[in-house]
């Protein structure tokens, strides 16, 4: 089983502590952690899952805005004293992950000063990432977006073989299927990914990095300067 980044970056007394404070649990594919607008009641912490957070645009309709493996965690409304979050949380990998209750996690936040500290620079890394992702829906083409969610996708998921159906990913990027039958096919021309009944496969790693819009290793620096 992986560790979670973010607590493995403290002290190991506080590590233990915190993770004492959490129970391990099992998250699947498909599972809705929490609705928009509803209250957060618990805080998670990625082992080997990842979740992605969505935003409901119209009915049945989502967009993708961010995506949390285990470099991270999900819940950081409550590190800015916010009980609710506007976005949808569902799980896009199978895995598990650390859980603790809200409760617990606000008091833990007052007691150890260097998590807080930690995850208000992680608020900061989401809010710059979000911000790359405003300007990548905007500005660049379906198939750079496409290479750049596989990527994020399968730094997560640690496979080369990623189970991702056509309307899932149209979901995700708030484009049509046909967009999406498209994108995937300029990406598998290019011999970087093949694509079979469901089942997305990295041919190419880095191929897909050189192709991908450069909104994804600006995102990884991001990460990688604040948090280290």
């Amino acid at each position: 089983m992986q560790s979670n980044q973010l607590l493995a970056s403290l002290r190991p007394k506080d590590r233990r502590q915190l993770i004492t404070a959490c129970d391990v649990v099992e998250l699947f594919n498909g599972d809705i952690v929490w609705e928009p607008q509803s209250r957060v009641r618990h805080v998670y912490f990625p082992l080997d899952c990842f979740i992605a957070q969505l935003l409901p645009v119209v009915a049945r309709e989502n967009l993708e805005l961010a995506l949390v493996g285990n470099e991270g965690m999900l819940g950081t409304a409550l590190v800015l004293g916010v009980t609710s979050s506007t976005l949808q949380a569902r799980v896009q990998g199978s895995g598990s992950a650390l859980c603790m209750s809200a409760a617990t996690f606000c008091r833990e936040l007052e007691h150890l000063p260097a998590l807080r500290q930690q995850l208000n620079r992680y608020v900061y890394v989401l809010q710059a990432q979000l911000a790359l992702t405003a300007a990548c829906i905007r500005f660049h083409s379906l198939d750079l977006r496409l290479a750049r969610w596989l990527l994020m996708t399968h730094d997560r998921a640690g496979m080369r073989k990623i189970h991702l159906t056509h309307k899932f990913l149209a979901q995700m990027l708030g484009v049509r299927r046909v967009g999406i039958t498209n994108a995937a096919g300029i990406l598998q021309e290019q011999k970087l990914l093949s694509y079979s009944r469901g089942e997305i496969t990295i041919l190419n790693r880095a191929g897909l990095e050189k192709v991908s819009c450069t909104c994804y290793q600006s995102s990884k620096h991001v990460y990688e300067r604040v948090l280290g």
